[in-house]
């Protein structure tokens, strides 16, 4: 029973992580470039499969939450790298649509897009660590 709070703590943050990528772009009009669609791609089924896991108290969901999450925060990594670092983004060229430099927001000078999933990822990382196996 214990566990049941950090599946819920992950679905949370799954969920404000999936409304505010919503908000940016069906709202503010921020057209998702490659990087963050790989993102989305990551985060959405985790609104679902952590739902499930909170609701179940299935153990078993640790790991699929944390695989999701693991590969979300790397991509997040290197997008908020290719937006920050001068030069980076040069390494692979944009194919289509919006490159993937563009910095939508910039609050406080390093809260970008990218930023913000990326501490969605580890909160969601955080949280299915803190999970213990009941006996």
């Amino acid at each position: 029973m214990k566990n049941t709070k950090f599946f819920y703590f992950a679905w949370v943050i799954s969920l404000t992580a999936m409304l505010g990528s919503l908000y940016f772009s069906q709202i503010r009009h921020f057209v998702p470039c490659e990087m963050c669609w790989y993102q989305r791609i990551l985060m959405y089924p985790l609104v679902i499969i952590s739902a499930f896991a909170a609701f179940t108290n299935q153990y078993q969901y640790k790991f699929l939450i944390l695989t999701f999450s693991c590969i979300g925060i790397c991509f997040s990594i290197y997008h908020y790298m290719e937006q920050k670092v001068p030069g980076f983004a040069s390494i692979k060229p944009c194919i289509g649509g919006v490159p993937c430099n563009t910095q939508y927001i910039n609050y406080f000078g390093f809260i970008t897009i990218p930023f913000l999933a990326g501490t969605a990822f580890l909160l969601i990382i955080i949280s299915m660590l803190c999970i213990k196996k009941e006996q």
